[in-house]
């Protein structure tokens, strides 16, 4: 009996040991996998390091546009860095294009470059001992003239003094009798009283500035080299009283204009303004553009100051405006009512662009309907299966950019067909794709994914109007215009500064939209809006697009024939 509870102890002691080693590795599985989750999230964490880092080289000592091949580091960082994309280099095949039947465009010959200067001809003749024969001495006969060369002179702008002389007249008949009648001959207007400031000095000043980006302490030193002393102070006070005062009204037609159209591109680009009441000098405020679309209409670009970046900014500029936006994917844009929002597929396929690795960056070309060189047709994504996932996002992204590109010429209903017909089926198989990708969390693929899911209707919605675009380039070349100004001028000292910079910008970007010539177009408002800024009439035959307009300001411009004594009048 006793032999029987001694082994059924030993049974127990037995069955307790295996479960506790049962228990044992199961902990041990359990600390393993977690282990592994642990080593998972490790790696991923350390790659989104490394995506972070690259990015930062990239800001710090990079080039930051998407189409940059070369990027320039230190010397300690070149080293590096071109290690790892020989080895890319070396694992990785060239890229596989197709060629495109659209043929580059052609060179301009110098004729068709200078056709539109005046030509002065030079006669060189032979002087009047030289025209005898050297053997016999016989007085030659002309023959005529050959053409020599050809050069481009130019006469370097002159600054000078202009009194303007009143005539006066008195009676003599009423002088005998004790009464003096004196009639004086009319005299143009002062652009600003009791200062020298003249029409064609204030819209060189605008126009250096807002055209040229030359800040007012560069044009300081300019005037001084021509004995000219016109401090920054003097110009920027005409600078901003000329915009407030005389070209505001034309802006704010240009408004109006714009809210009656169907389609506007938006956008917002950072800028400084130091003296605002409520602000400090390094809180960051906002330049808003607005442009009208490819609607087959004179086209309208105007820049907003604003001093902050909030929805109220854009629902109060586009108050009363019902058709569709082009903009990027910021979220103020998606608080305005009654309209279709038409987000930009440039701005996808850069979240995908940034997702590739830097060493096979260089391999892709980025299109752009727009750009002069035509590109070779992109592969497919099954042409090609050594593209990573981001390549491949790319790779759709450039197949509806080349698409685009062909249809550029054709009219609105038959481009939204073809795109219907065309384009539809390439999104099909782009959201398919996107469905069976798994990316890593807070990878730069994962943003790029999110993205383009979060804004998966309004991507696609320029297929709902053949006039819509694609991407929002425009919009940003206007953005890429006040930022490269920015560059030179820094910022801007007070809000008048900023709103007369965005006023004077919109027409400059204007005039130039409409093939005018942008400083004849200035010299134009300032030369006839003292007299006619109050007058609806007036103002609507200074709009860019008015037939006195494009006749005064197109071509080669001749500013000595049209001056204040002479000007005439408005034709209204």
């Amino acid at each position: 009996m006793s032999n029987s509870s001694n082994r059924q102890s030993d049974i127990n002691t037995f069955l307790t040991i295996i479960e506790q080693q049962n228990n044992t590795i199961a902990l041990l599985t359990k600390n393993g996998e977690d282990m592994q989750n642990t080593i998972r999230d490790l790696r991923q964490t350390i790659a989104n390091l490394e995506e972070t880092i690259a990015e930062l080289n990239r800001r710090f000592f990079g080039i930051s546009s998407e189409h940059s091949k070369n990027i320039s580091l230190p010397a300690d960082k070149e080293s590096d860095i071109a290690e790892d994309i020989s080895e890319d280099d070396a694992k990785e095949p060239p890229a596989k294009t197709k060629k495109s039947s659209k043929p580059r465009k052609p060179k301009a010959s110098r004729e068709e470059l200078y056709a539109s200067l005046p030509i002065c001809e030079v006669k060189c003749p032979l002087p009047d001992d030289q025209k005898f024969c050297p053997d016999c001495g016989t007085p030659l006969e002309p023959m005529g003239y050959t053409f020599v060369r050809e050069e481009l002179r130019v006469i370097p702008a002159k600054l000078f003094r202009v009194r303007y002389l009143q005539q006066k007249m008195r009676c003599p008949g009423c002088h005998e009798e004790d009464e003096t009648t004196i009639v004086a001959a009319p005299a143009p207007a002062s652009l600003f009283p009791h200062s020298p400031a003249s029409p064609s000095l204030v819209a060189m000043i605008m126009y250096r500035k807002a055209g040229l980006y030359l800040p007012f302490y560069r044009q300081e030193m300019d005037f001084g080299m021509s004995g000219v002393p016109i401090p920054r102070e003097t110009q920027a006070r005409w600078f901003i009283k000329g915009a407030l005062e005389y070209l505001e009204p034309i802006y704010s037609r240009l408004h109006e204009e714009l809210l009656r159209r169907d389609l506007i591109h938006a956008d917002e680009v950072p800028c400084q303004v130091l003296h605002e009441d409520g602000r400090k000098a390094t809180q960051k405020s906002y330049m808003w553009i607005y442009q009208s679309g490819s609607d087959g209409k004179p086209p309208v670009a105007l820049y907003e100051y604003q001093p902050g970046r909030a929805s109220v900014y854009p629902i109060e500029f586009l108050k009363g405006f019902h058709g569709m936006i082009q903009c990027d994917g910021y979220a103020a844009y998606g608080c305005i009512e009654d309209v279709i929002l038409i987000c930009c597929l440039a701005h996808a396929r850069r979240k995908f662009f940034d997702a590739v690795p830097k060493g096979r960056q260089k391999r892709i070309r980025l299109l752009d309907i727009n750009s002069e060189q035509a590109l070779d047709e992109p592969i497919s994504t099954e042409e090609d299966e050594n593209l990573l996932p981001a390549e491949k996002g790319v790779a759709f992204c450039n197949r509806l950019f080349f698409k685009e590109r062909l249809y550029k010429e054709l009219s609105p209903e038959e481009r939204k067909a073809k795109r219907l017909e065309e384009e539809t089926p390439i999104w099909d198989e782009f959201w398919s794709w996107i469905d069976t990708l798994d990316p890593s969390g807070g990878s730069k693929l994962e943003k790029a994914v999110k993205y383009a899911l979060n804004h998966k209707e309004s991507l696609m919605n320029y297929l709902l109007d053949g006039r819509c675009e694609i991407s929002n380039n425009s919009a940003e070349r206007k953005a890429k215009v006040y930022a490269t100004g920015r560059k030179n001028f820094l910022f801007h000292d007070s809000v008048d500064g900023a709103k007369a910079t965005a006023i004077v910008m919109s027409l400059v970007e204007t005039a130039k939209a409409n093939n005018l010539n942008a400083y004849k177009y200035l010299y134009t408002l300032l030369l006839y809006m003292p007299d006619y800024k109050n007058e609806p009439s007036g103002i609507e035959q200074l709009l860019p697009w008015s037939i006195f307009v494009q006749d005064k300001c197109s071509g080669i411009i001749d500013d000595s024939l049209e001056l204040p004594e002479n000007r005439g009048n408005l034709p209204i």
